[in-house]
């Protein structure tokens, strides 16, 4: 499984693929003076549902953010649900 973030400006969408196949992804909206990134939309496609596939791709913006020291705001209603429930965010989510 691999990760691949497809930026362009201040958007853009993670993708988590399995081998040559999409797994998912993820679109996200920077706001770079407020030093925010929001997480408007999480998609797992139907064949890969139910294994924590989307949990992965949170994870993984949660990396972009703190790699850019970014705090992260779940707009998507899964991505809070999710954040909700992980432990050690605090440096991005509130």
């Amino acid at each position: 499984m691999d990760f691949k973030n497809n930026r362009n400006g201040n958007g853009g969408f993670i993708t988590l693929n399995k081998e040559s196949e999409e797994v998912g992804r993820l679109t996200y909206t920077i706001f770079p003076e407020e030093s925010k990134l929001i997480i408007s939309f999480v998609l797992v496609h139907p064949k890969f549902e139910g294994r924590g596939m989307g949990k992965y791709l949170v994870e993984d913006a949660i990396k972009f953010a703190r790699e850019n020291e970014w705090s992260v705001y779940p707009h998507c209603s899964y991505a809070r649900s999710v954040m909700t429930r992980m432990k050690d965010i605090e440096d991005v989510f509130q």
